[in-house]
């Protein structure tokens, strides 16, 4: 049993990898889809007592929000696995110009996740966690990055990507 939380901003990829990678194996709970708490609970919860693995879709920036799955997974015995999607706020914003209608997530709300995304940590309660990037030729490069928190850093370890944009942001 596995249980998968995508951490990353609008437009990193994460839809896409859980099409490529979790499609045939996992539920995909997502706010896009689900768009209430309530039912994301409901599915959320459907999935802990049936023993279904699933991937937890959503940007996740922060240690909070992932809490509110991790500590569920973890009383039902599953295995929990962090993908970290780095990518920086110009690929963001040219991966979003190419959505459509409702999917096109407004500048402002990409930047303002970036600038709070908190990288996640094995602390946290994960198994493993997981860095995703995508190559120019747009390929998904997996790479195991078992990050701990520095001592020096409240929110976690920064990535170089995430940290240069926030900094350029602020």
């Amino acid at each position: 049993m596995e249980a998968v939380i995508f951490v990353g901003i609008q437009g990193s990829g994460k839809s896409s990898f859980y099409r490529q990678q979790f499609f045939d194996t996992h539920v995909r709970i997502s706010l896009d889809v689900l768009r209430t708490r309530h039912r994301e609970q409901l599915l959320l919860a459907a999935c802990l007592a049936a023993k279904q693995p699933f991937v937890i879709d959503n940007t996740n920036p922060l240690v909070r929000d992932r809490t509110r799955y991790i500590e569920p997974a973890r009383k039902a015995g599953f295995r929990v696995v962090a993908y970290f999607f780095e990518t920086s706020l110009a690929d963001a914003i040219r991966r979003n110009h190419q959505r459509a209608g409702k999917q096109k997530i407004p500048v402002p709300a990409i930047a303002g996740t970036l600038r709070k995304l908190q990288v996640p940590t094995v602390e946290e309660g994960y198994d493993e966690v997981h860095k995703v990037t995508l190559s120019p030729a747009g390929v998904f490069v997996v790479s195991r990055c078992d990050t701990h928190r520095n001592a020096g850093s409240p929110g976690g370890a920064e990535s170089s990507i995430a940290g240069k944009e926030r900094e350029r942001l602020e």
